[in-house]
Order: structure tokens, then C-alpha cells, then sequence
């Protein structure tokens, strides 16, 4: 039997980490409709969900701190094993307990498993991009999209009809066996630290777990990213009721339709990026989400809103993708500790800011200063877009 050759190896990899995306994501979209069950069954408030939520957010965010260096010891494939596992066994759990007490070390336990798995399969994505010198990235995430949807549209009939544990443990169960198909497919691509070359903006290299300046500014144009995401997921149906009088059930179409657009994008965002190159992706991407975000601000019809918010999904689906592939690819540094570190600040954005800090702005400024404030997030990702030129092949 002939021997597998690299290509097709990475071929392979392509197909598992896709694969993997794709759990991540179902479980996300399943966790999210638990989330209101959880009210009643612990006798909690709004508030007491919310630091909840919060404390899965800063377990997240502080394993994403640490899986660079996990990563750059053990490697993606038994990373991405004992996250995954953790992941789903904490899932699982969480259906189990009884106790509010025993309810918040789990969910923080989670958001570990979760965060780290989500650096962990970013830089096993880079090494598939590496062994193939293409994108694929954008296709990756847009496979977590589509994992987020059918989780969500699959978990409430579930629930609806089994009940919140049977879910939880057919989730857990689910997640197990797509890693059980990919595991024997992950690439193990090459972990050592791409050679340090005059185009980086960071100075000389320390050594593969050093940061330097370009890491930082990838961090913040992540932040800058996944801040107006996060802001659209949770405040865009709130805006729609309070500034256009839209009954809830229409005002979920804002969110919809930047979902929507955003998951289309991603699918098609390699091909642009292989034709076009990722810095001119980047300002395109980050120019179109700023423009959209400025309209949605200042419109006076609901429609015209909405129709912003979907199209800032298609500014801002190819955004983080691009970033990740250039912070995996930092010359001097190891794939999964730029990653770890950009993931990290990134995030920062998505899980801490954008669902309580914004809340408190929105109380003093409103919505359409905020939206307009946000934009300006975008405009400042296209002026730094020559920062992910480690994104391209050419200069890796």
C-alpha cells in the first residue's frame, strides 16, 4: 500500500478539523438553548444567569492564556483530544448537577475545555493551511456557523421533546463520536516557530513563546473584530424594540440576517483570500463592516437596519479567520502561542465586553452612538489591514 503523501495527509486534516469546527460549534449552539432552562431549574434571576454566563466567559478566556504553551508541547492532536473530551464531559455534567454551588465551578471548567479547544483546532487549522499552501480557514469557521445553527434548530426540539438532560448527554455523546471520526485524520503539521524575516513589525525574536509587538496589534484588531460580533448577538434585537418599535419575534431578524450572511461568506472567504490575498481582504472586509455599522446607526427604518446588520456580516465573517492564519504564522513564534495570545485578547471582546461593558455604555449614550462607536472599531482593523500579511503563503 503506498505510503500517504503530505499533501494528502493535509487533504485529510482539512476534512477533520472541518469536522471539528463543526462539534464546537453544535455544542455552542446547543448550550445556548440550555441557557433559559436554567432560570427555573436553580430558582436564579436574570443577574445570577448573567455572572454565570460571565463565569463560563473567563474560563474561556484564561485557558486561552495557557494552550499556546500546551500546544507547543503535546501538539495539536492530543491538545484538541483532551480538550474535546474535557468539553464534552463538562457538558454533559452540567445536566447532571443539582446544586447552583456546584453549577459555577463546571461552567467554568467548560468554558476551559471550550476556549482551549477553540485555540487548539485555530492552530491545527494553520498547520492544514501550511501542508496545503491555501486557505481554508474562512471554510473552518464558516463549518462552526454551521454547527452553531443546527445545534440551536436541533437542540429546542430536543429539548422540547427529551427533556434538558437527555439532550445534554446526546450532545456530549455527538461531540465524541464526530471526534472519534477525526481523530485518526488530524494533521500533525509542523509546531516549531516560523523562521523570524525582516517583514515582521514585532523586532527580534526572543524565542517561540515571546510576543512582540505584532501579536499585540493582531490581539487588537481581533478585539476590534469580535467586540461589534458580540455587540450584534447581543444587543442588535434590543435595539430594533427600543429605537424602531419592532416586536421581538421581528427584532431577531437583525441577528439573523448577520448570522446568516456571515456563516454564506465564510464558506466563499477562502477562494478570496487565495485569489486576492489576505490584506486585501482584510480592508475590504473590515471598510464594508464599518460602512454597514455607520448606516445601521444613523437609519431611520428598521429595514434599512437590518439589511446593515446582514451585510456587516459579510464584512466581518472573513475578519477574525484572517487574523487567526496570520497569528499562527508569526515568524519567531509557535503557531499556538501567537494564536493563544491573539485568541485571547480577541475574546476579551466577544465574551467580557461586548455582553456587560456595552450594557452599561448603552444606559448612558444609547444605541446609535454605541453602533456608531463600533464602526469605528472596523475602520480601525482596515487601517492596520497590513498586519496580516503573515496571513499570505508568499510571505511564510
Amino acid at each position: 500500500m503506498d505510503k500517504p503523501t503530505p499533501l494528502s495527509c493535509a487533504q485529510q486534516g482539512s476534512y477533520a478539523v472541518a469536522a471539528l469546527f463543526f462539534a464546537n460549534g453544535f455544542l455552542m449552539g446547543s448550550w445556548a438553548v440550555q441557557i433559559p432552562g436554567l432560570l427555573p431549574r436553580f430558582q436564579i434571576s436574570e443577574s445570577t444567569l448573567g455572572l454565570l454566563i460571565l463565569a463560563l466567559g473567563l474560563g474561556a478566556v484564561a485557558a486561552m492564556a495557557l494552550t499556546g504553551r500546551i500546544i507547543g508541547h503535546f501538539g495539536t492532536r492530543v491538545s484538541l483530544l483532551a480538550f474535546t473530551t474535557a468539553m464534552a464531559f463538562g457538558f454533559g455534567l452540567i445536566m447532571l448537577l443539582g446544586s447552583l454551588w456546584a453549577l459555577v465551578p463546571v461552567l467554568v471548567f467548560l468554558g476551559a475545555s471550550i476556549g482551549g479547544m477553540d485555540v487548539a483546532m485555530n492552530a491545527n487549522a494553520v498547520e492544514v493551511e501550511r501542508g496545503l499552501k491555501r486557505a481554508i480557514m474562512s471554510s473552518s469557521h464558516g463549518f462552526w456557523s454551521l454547527g452553531g445553527f443546527l445545534g440551536s434548530a436541533f437542540g429546542g426540539f430536543l429539548l422540547a421533546t427529551f427533556g434538558a438532560m437527555v439532550h445534554g448527554l446526546l450532545v456530549s455523546l455527538f461531540v465524541l463520536l464526530v471526534f472519534t471520526f477525526a481523530k485518526s485524520r488530524i494533521y500533525q503539521g509542523q509546531v516549531a516557530a516560523v523562521p523570524a524575516t525582516p517583514i515582521t513589525t514585532e523586532g527580534p525574536a526572543k524565542g517561540p513563546h515571546s510576543l512582540g509587538l505584532a501579536a499585540y496589534i493582531l490581539g487588537f484588531m481581533c478585539l476590534a473584530a469580535m467586540t461589534p460580533e458580540g455587540a450584534i448577538l447581543d444587543w442588535a434585537a434590543l435595539y430594533l424594540v427600543k429605537d424602531f418599535d419592532l416586536q421581538a419575534s421581528a427584532a431577531g431578524l437583525g441577528f439573523g440576517f448577520f448570522s446568516g450572511a456571515m456563516a454564506l461568506m465564510r464558506f466563499g472567504g477562502d477562494a478570496l483570500r487565495n485569489r486576492f490575498g489576505g490584506v486585501r481582504i482584510m480592508r475590504f472586509s473590515a471598510m464594508l463592516a464599518a460602512f454597514a455599522l455607520l448606516f445601521a446607526a444613523v437609519s431611520s427604518m428598521a429595514s434599512v437596519a437590518i439589511l446593515c446588520f446582514g451585510i456587516a456580516g459579510l464584512g466581518l465573517a472573513n475578519c477574525v479567520p484572517i487574523i487567526f492564519s496570520a497569528a499562527g504564522n508569526l515568524p519567531g513564534l509557535k503557531a499556538g502561542v501567537g494564536l493563544s495570545a491573539v485568541a485571547m485578547i480577541g475574546y476579551a471582546g466577544h465574551l467580557l465586553i461586548a455582553p456587560g461593558v456595552i450594557g452599561y455604555i448603552v444606559e448612558f449614550i444609547g444605541f446609535r452612538v454605541t453602533f456608531l462607536g463600533l464602526s469605528l472599531f472596523c475602520f480601525a482593523m482596515a487601517l492596520l489591514a497590513n498586519h496580516v500579511k503573515a496571513a499570505d503563503f508568499s510571505q511564510t
